[in-house]
Formats: structure tokens, sequence, C-alpha cells
């Protein structure tokens, strides 16, 4: 039996409970957790903003030891650090083929099947986005599972499995920043704190912090930013004062907001680049004009995953983390056990602090 936070019906309390793991069967691989971030994205499925089969262990964001493979596993072994991948490609689908693996068709599969028990009752429990790494051990795909390169901290590097390869990647493959080009980072959370990071990395000139809560400040600016500005409606008019009078070249949307997805956009330069990267609701409407869409000639996307490879990239970061470069501790506010992921939820929407870390 194993300890785990189980979401019992959406928008129920999570509770603390044991549960029953199988062990790896062929292609599958068990991990003891050693630590697992809070995301947004958890919070969105526990409330029914992202659909969720239930009951669930929730929890995306980990890194552990592997502890069993099962039949044809050969790139990890046994006692082998491991970052946890919650969209494992398929290789096959139409979008695999494009090669844009961030976008496969298949990634998602594992959530609908149940992978664990209630010990109590036998209760069959669905995996969070197909890795439940709130809790003590998972099994999951091999897919799933990514080396840990060496020099990286193996507690830190659960912060690699979503918030750094997304916001990371928004920067360098999504916007594509360029030296000396101005950010302007809307919502410092995880993600944001991320992009910031990642946007100094990349030689971007002013990046600009946005976010609604004053105290996020002192995060943004140890993490890269230049200027902080607490969101309103004149955040627009404030980010064109601070880069010439034109707008930022770039500006990443990380809060998943009808209003700040808007905000990113309007504080963006005549041919600048707007990257959303939150996740929001059906009920979020973001409305532009015929006439702006023309005028303005920006460019605006989404970004999943990072537009990222967790392949190819994750060693690229670990080599950032080795060399100073990138700082993943500093992206902690919080280190709590399991007990403590309903006020990390509270937390993130009231929109305090940066990412909650469980750690076993």
């Amino acid at each position: 039996m194993v300890r785990a936070a189980v979401l019992p019906a959406v928008n129920a309390p999570l509770v603390v409970t044991d549960i029953e793991l199988p062990d790896p069967g062929p292609g599958q691989v068990r991990v003891r957790l050693a630590a697992a971030g809070v995301c947004h994205s958890d919070l969105s499925l526990s409330n029914g903003t992202l659909r969720q089969p239930v009951p669930a262990v929730l929890g995306h964001e980990g890194a552990g030891t592997v502890v069993a493979v099962g039949e044809g596993v050969g790139h990890v072994a046994p006692g082998d650090p491991v970052v946890l991948n919650w969209a494992p490609a398929c290789g096959h689908c139409h979008f695999c083929g494009l090669g844009e693996p961030w976008l496969c068709a298949n990634a998602g599969a594992a959530a609908a099947q149940p992978y664990a028990t209630l010990a109590a009752d036998g209760t069959p429990l669905h995996p969070g986005l197909g890795t439940a790494v709130f809790a003590e051990e998972t099994v999951v795909s091999a897919g799933a599972v990514l080396p840990l390169p060496p020099g990286v901290p193996l507690t830190d590097a659960a912060l690699l499995g979503c918030a750094v390869l997304t916001g990371y990647g928004a920067v360098h493959h999504a916007a594509a920043v360029r030296e000396g080009e101005s950010v302007a980072v809307h919502g410092i959370g995880g993600v944001g704190l991320a992009v910031v990071q990642a946007a100094r990395i990349a030689g971007a000139g002013r990046i600009v912090a946005v976010d609604v809560a004053p105290g996020k400040e002192e995060l943004a600016r140890a993490a890269g930013a230049t200027d902080f500005l607490v969101a309103g409606e004149d955040t627009a008019r404030a980010v064109r004062a601070l880069t010439g009078g034109y707008g930022a070249d770039v500006a990443v949307e990380c809060a998943g907001r009808a209003e700040t997805i808007r905000a990113a956009w309007s504080c963006t330069r005549r041919g600048g680049r707007t990257t959303v990267v939150g996740i929001g609701g059906q009920d979020q409407k973001v409305t532009f004009s015929a006439l702006e869409l023309f005028y303005f000639g920006r460019t605006l996307a989404g970004c999943v995953y990072g537009n990222c490879d967790p392949a190819v990239d994750l060693p690229v970061l670990a080599e950032h983390v080795r060399e100073g470069r990138f700082d993943l501790s500093g992206m902690v506010t919080d280190r709590i056990g399991l007990d403590g992921i309903p006020a990390a939820f509270e937390a993130m929407t009231a929109g305090r602090g940066g990412r909650a870390l469980v750690v076993f």
C-alpha cells in the first residue's frame, strides 16, 4: 500500500488515504516519488475545468526513483532517477508524424484507464493526466518516464516535468525569443517564473513581469525580470512606456483568463508575438475586432507543453541547471506534504506564491 491524495469526485475535497498499486506490467514502470509540484492544471482537473475521470489520484509534475520495470522496458532500471512526462507521444499519430509530439492525439490515453484501487474497498482509481504523482509511488507507461540527467537535485527536478518545460518551451520554441527582444510575462506563478528565467537565458533585453499580486515582485526580479507591474486597466500603456512606446516584442500569458490574454495581446507591439500558455475554461471568451487584427499584424498563438519534445529538451534544461543559469529551487515558495495540497490550491486561486512542492 502507498499513501495518496485521492479526488473522490469533481469539486470534492481531496482525501489522503491508502491505495493499492499493481506490479508494473509489460511496458510499464513503477516509480517512488521524491517530489511532486502542485500545478494549476491539477486545480483545473479537480474543479472540472479540465476533464478527468474520477475517482482519481491527481498530480502530473513529478520526479523520483525507479522501483521496478515491466517486460520490454530497457531505457530505465530499478534505482534510476527519473522525471515523469505527463504527455508521452505515441510516435505514430498524425501529429507525431508532422514532428509535433506535443500535440500527440494519444498522449492523454492513460488518464482514462484505471491504474490502481482504493485499499479500503477496491474502488478503481484513475491516474491524473496519466501520471498520478500525488502519491508516494505510481505506475506509469514506459514512455512517461524520462531518465534524469546527472547533476540535477532529484527533489527540485520535479519542476522539470511541467512548469519548466512549459515555460522554457514557450520562450524558445513557441515564441522563439531573440536576443535583445523585450518580453512581457503575464502571470507570475510556477510557469511564469520559468518563462522569466527562460527569457533571461535567451538574452531578452527588457523582461516585464505582470501580476495582480504585488507580492510577486521579489520572485519575479530574482528570476530575472527587469521590471514589475501590478496588473490593471493601464497595463498595456505601462508596458508600452517601458518599451519605447511600441509595446513588447513578445508577450507570454500564463494565467488562462480572458482578460489576461487580452491584456497580453494589447501590450504586444505591431508585428509582435503573443503566446498563450495558460489553460482557461470554455467560458473564457476573448474578442478582437477585425480591424485591429489587420492593423497590428500581431501573431496570437497557443502553446501546448511548451511545444517541447521532452526527451530532447530535458537534457538541455539540465545543462542550464548544472551551470547555474536556471534556478529550480528559487521557484519553490512552499514545501509541503500530501495534506498540504488543498491549501496550495487555495493559494493558487488567490494568486499567492510561486510553486508549491510536495516532498515525500
